[in-house]
C-alpha cells in the first residue's frame, strides 16, 4: 500500500504544480549526483544493469526527496523494500534531453545501515517513442538537510548476465524495447535486499549531470504509474503445452509465474493474443528456469486480453499471476442510457483510451507505442469526460514535447519523441496546434500555463512554413507524408484548408490571451479571405469538393467544412444528404463526421451512422477495446491493431452531444448541457472537471416530454437548454427544468 499511495500523493502533487516541477525546492537544486554505469558496460541494446548503495543513517529524515534519472527504465527497493515499480520515462522531452523522477524516499529509510537496490533497462536503440542517448546511465540525487546520497564511484554496479537477448523473431522496428530473456540459473540471489552478500565492482563516472549524451535533465511532468498489484487472471485454461490466461479486459501487464523444474535450463516462453498487433511483432518473453521452485515476474509490459505460457516438458506450474500497471488516473466520467450499444461503444471507447495512454499518448500499445498527433488530438478531447484531471498532464507533455522537437525550417512532426522517425504529416500538426488539440487542451482544463511557452512556435509553423496562394487559400504542402486519413476519395485540398483555418482559430484565441494585436489582425485577415473564397474554390453545387479530386465525394470534406464554420448554411441539406450515401472516413475522421452531424441538427442519423460503422467492431464479443479500421486484416487499414486511440470519437459526441455537456468558459466553470438525444429515452453522465469538481447530468423523455436535472458543482454556472429551446442559467446545486 506504501508505494501505491506514493504513486497518489505524487498525482496529487502534478495537479498543484507546473508542468515540469514536481517540488520546485528540488527540481531548482544543483545536481551533485553523477552519471554512473558498470565499468564493463559495453552500451549495447537490452542491457540490465544492478546498482547498490549503502547508507548508515543515525536520524531519518522527514522528507527526502531523490531526483533519479535513467536510460531507459528502473525498478528501485529501499532496504529490500520495493519502492518504485518502473520508474523512468522514454527519453526525449527535447531531442537532447533526459526526464528524470522526483521520489520521497523518506518513508523507507530506518535508523541504521540503508540499502539502494536499482535495477536499470537501458534499451539502447532508437524506436518511435524514444531517443537513445547512446550510454547506458543512472543518475541519483538526494540532498537533504542532514542526509545526502548522489550517484558517485562509491555505488556498487554491474551489467546482470541473467539477463539477455533472445533468438529472432524481434519486436519490429519501431518500439526501442527488446525481448526479454531471463536465465534464473545466472541470478544473484537476494541482490537487492538489505543483508545482500552480493559482491559488486564499483561503478563508473560516465557524465555529469547536464552533459551529453544525456544532456539537460527535465522533472516528470505525469505521475508514477499506477500498480494494481499482482493478481489472479480470470481464467486459466490448458491447451497442450501452452496455458491461455484470460485477462479482465485489454490491459498493460508483467506476466508472473511459480514453477517448480527438477533439473533447471528449462525455457518457458511468455506472450500475448496481440503479439503480432496490427500485423508486426510485439515484445515476447523468456525464462529460463533453475532446479527447484522457484517464482519470476517478467517486467517489460505487454498488453493484450490472453497471456499464453508456453510451458515445456518437466516443468510443474504452481501458479500464474500477472500485475497490471497504467497511467495514474481514475475512470471519474461515466455514460449511460437507454440503448446497449452505445453504453458498450462509450465503454469500450473509454478502455481503449487507457490502454493507449502510459509515457506518452499512443496510436496502439503494441505495434508503435508512439505518439502520433492526430491520436492524441482525439484522445484528449475524450480525456475529460472519461478520466479524472491527472490524466490531463499527458496531453500537455505532449504539447511540450511536440513545439520542443521542432526543427530548424520550423516544420513539426510527430510522433516524438522519436529517434528513427522524422516524417511531417502537415494536416496532422495542424489539427495538433489548432481548435481541437492545443486550443482544446487550454479551454477544457483551463489551463493557460503552456500557452506562451508554445505560441511563438506554433505561430512560425503556422505563417513561415504555410503558405497562401493569390485566392488567399492554403498551398498544398506534401510535408514528408501527405496524409489525411486512412482509406480512399479523400480531397485534400479541401481538408488542408479546413485545419488551417482551425488552427488560425486556435492561434487567435491565443493571442488574444497574451495580447498579440497585430497577430489578431493578420490572423483575422487571412481567416477572412479563406471564408470569403471557400465556396467559390469549393463548393460544386451539390457538395464542397476540390475541381483536381478524383473520386467519390469525401464524407470528411463535407464535416470538416461544416465543423471549421466555414460551410456555409445555405448548403446544409446537400450537405446532410451527402453524408447519408458517402462512407469513406476511417475512425479517426468519423469522429469529425459525427460532430458535423450534431452541428447540422441530425440527431437521429447521428446515432444510427454511428451504429452502422461501430457494428462490426462490437461484435467481436471478445474484444474490450476499438480498433485501427471498421474490421480486422485487410479492413483494419495500416495494419489494423485492435485498440487504436484515434477510435474513441463516439464517447466524446455521447457524452458532449447526445448529454449535451460542453464548456462556454475554460474550465467548464461555466457550461452548458444541451441534450441532443434523437430517439433516446434515457440518458445520463458524469464527469470530473480539472479542480475535481462533479458535473452530472441526466435526461429523460416521457410522452415526449423532456426532464432535464443537471448537479452543478460549488462555484460553477450552467445553463440548461431543452429540445424546444427552453433555458435557464442557475447555479450550483441540482436543479430540474422540463418541458
Amino acid at each position: 500500500m506504501k508505494r501505491i499511495f506514493l504513486g497518489l500523493l505524487i498525482v496529487i502533487g502534478f495537479t498543484l504544480s507546473s508542468c515540469c516541477s514536481q517540488n520546485e525546492d528540488v527540481t531548482q537544486k544543483e545536481w551533485k549526483g553523477s552519471w554512473i554505469s558498470a565499468q564493463d558496460c559495453q552500451d549495447e541494446p537490452n542491457s540490465w544493469l544492478i546498482y547498490r548503495y549503502e547508507k548508515e543513517l543515525t536520524k531519518v529524515p522527514s522528507k527526502l526527496m531523490a531526483r533519479i534519472g535513467v536510460d531507459s527504465k528502473y525498478w528501485m527497493w529501499i532496504n529490500g523494500e520495493m519502492v518504485v515499480f518502473e520508474g523512468g520515462l522514454k527519453r526525449g522531452p527535447a531531442p537532447e534531453k533526459t526526464y528524470y523522477d522526483v521520489i520521497d524516499i523518506a518513508p523507507y529509510l530506518k535508523k541504521g545501515k540503508n540499502s539502494i537496490a536499482i535495477l536499470h533497462w537501458y534499451f539502447g536503440k532508437d524506436g518511435f517513442s524514444h531517443k537513445n542517448s547512446g550510454k547506458a546511465g543512472l543518475i541519483f540525487d538526494a540532498q537533504g538537510k542532514s542526509v545526502e546520497i548522489c550517484s558517485n564511484e562509491e555505488w556498487k554496479c554491474e551489467v546482470y548476465q541473467a539477463y539477455s537477448n533472445t533468438e529472432a523473431p524481434y519486436p519490429n522496428y519501431r518500439l526501442p524495447e527488446s525481448n526479454i530473456r531471463y536465465d534464473a540459473q545466472k541470478a544473484i540471489e537476494d541482490w537487492y535486499k538489505l543483508d545482500s552478500s552480493a559482491e559488486l565492482k564499483n561503478a563508473k563516472i560516465v557524465a555529469s549531470a547536464g552533459d551529453a549524451p544525456f544532456g539537460e535533465l527535465v522533472a516528470r511532468p505525469i505521475p508514477m504509474w499506477k500498480d494494481y498489484g499482482v493478481t489472479d487472471y480470470k481464467s486459466v485454461e490448458k491447451s497442450g503445452d501452452t496455458l491461455i490466461c484470460k485477462l479482465p479486459y485489454n490491459c498493460h501487464i508483467t506476466p508472473y509465474l511459480k514453477v517448480n523444474s527438477k533439473n533447471g535450463g528449462d525455457t518457458i516462453h511468455i506472450i500475448t493474443d496481440n503479439y503480432q498487433g496490427g500485423s508486426e511483432n510485439n515484445v515476447r518473453a523468456e525464462y529460463i528456469t533453475k532446479a527447484g521452485e522457484q517464482e519470476y515476474e517478467s517486467l517489460g509490459w505487454m498488453n493484450g486480453h490472453y497471456v499464453w505460457y508456453i510451458i515445456p516438458e518437466g516443468v510443474e506450474v504452481i501458479e500464474v499471476k500477472y500485475r497490471e500497471t497504467g497511467y495514474n488516473t481514475e475512470f471519474s466520467g461515466s455514460f449511460e442510457c437507454n440503448d446497449p450499444f452505445f453504453n458498450e461503444l462509450w465503454k469500450r471507447s473509454a478502455r481503449t483510451l487507457y490502454v493507449t495512454m502510459r509515457d506518452t499518448y499512443m496510436d496502439c500499445p503494441d505495434r508503435e507505442r508512439a505518439q502520433w498527433w492526430g491520436d492524441a488530438v482525439n484522445e484528449l478531447g475524450e480525456a475529460f469526460y472519461a478520466l479524472s484531471p491527472s490524466s490531463q498532464l499527458l496531453a500537455k507533455k505532449g504539447i511540450y514535447e511536440l513545439v520542443n522537437w521542432q526543427r530548424e525550417n520550423g516544420t513539426i512532426y510527430s510522433p516524438v519523441p522519436s529517434g528513427n522517425w522524422g516524417k511531417e504529416l502537415p494536416l496532422q500538426m495542424l489539427a495538433s496546434v489548432g481548435w481541437y488539440g492545443f486550443y482544446t487542451q487550454y479551454f477544457f482544463s483551463g489551463d493557460d500555463s503552456f500557452i506562451a511557452d508554445v505560441y511563438d512556435r506554433v505561430h512560425r509553423y503556422l505563417h513561415e512554413v504555410w503558405q497562401l496562394d493569390e485566392d488567399g487559400m492554403v498551398i498544398l504542402r506534401p510535408g514528408e507524408w501527405n496524409w489525411g486519413d486512412w482509406g480512399w476519395d479523400i480531397d485534400m485540398r479541401v481538408l488542408t484548408n479546413c485545419w488551417y483555418y482551425l488552427a488560425l482559430k486556435g492561434e487567435n484565441e491565443f493571442a488574444k490571451i497574451l495580447g498579440k494585436a497585430d497577430d489578431i489582425t493578420l490572423n483575422n485577415e487571412i481567416m477572412s479571405r479563406i471564408k470569403a473564397n471557400f465556396d467559390a474554390k469549393f463548393w460544386n453545387g451539390e457538395v464542397y469538393r476540390s475541381e483536381d479530386h478524383v473520386g467519390a465525394n469525401d464524407d470528411r470534406a463535407q464535416a470538416m467544412a461544416v465543423v471549421s464554420g466555414l460551410a456555409n448554411e445555405e448548403y446544409y441539406p446537400q450537405i446532410i444528404e451527402s453524408l447519408k450515401k458517402e462512407y469513406h472516413a476511417s475512425p479517426y475522421m468519423e469522429k469529425y463526421v459525427l460532430e458535423a452531424l450534431y452541428i447540422l441538427g441530425e440527431d437521429e442519423f447521428a446515432l444510427d451512422r454511428m451504429k452502422e460503422r461501430y457494428a462490426k467492431m462490437l461484435g467481436y464479443t471478445d474484444y474490450t477495446t476499438l480498433f485501427e479500421g471498421w474490421g480486422i486484416g485487410a479492413e483494419g487499414f495500416g495494419g489494423g491493431t485492435i485498440n487504436h486511440a484515434w477510435s474513441g470519437g463516439p464517447l466524446t459526441m455521447m457524452s458532449q452531444k447526445v448529454c449535451g455537456i460542453s464548456p462556454t468558459t475554460p474550465g467548464f466553470k461555466k457550461f452548458r448541457v444541451a441534450p441532443q438525444m434523437g430517439y433516446l429515452t434515457n440518458v445520463s453522465a458524469t464527469m470530473v472537471t480539472s479542480d475535481g469538481s462533479k458535473i452530472s447530468v441526466d435526461v429523460v423523455v416521457e410522452n415526449d416530454k423532456t426532464s432535464l436535472t443537471v448537479s452543478v458543482p460549488k462555484g460553477y454556472e450552467a445553463e440548461l437548454v431543452l429540445p424546444n429551446g427552453t433555458s435557464k442559467v442557475v447555479k450550483s446545486g441540482t436543479h430540474t427544468l422540463s418541458e
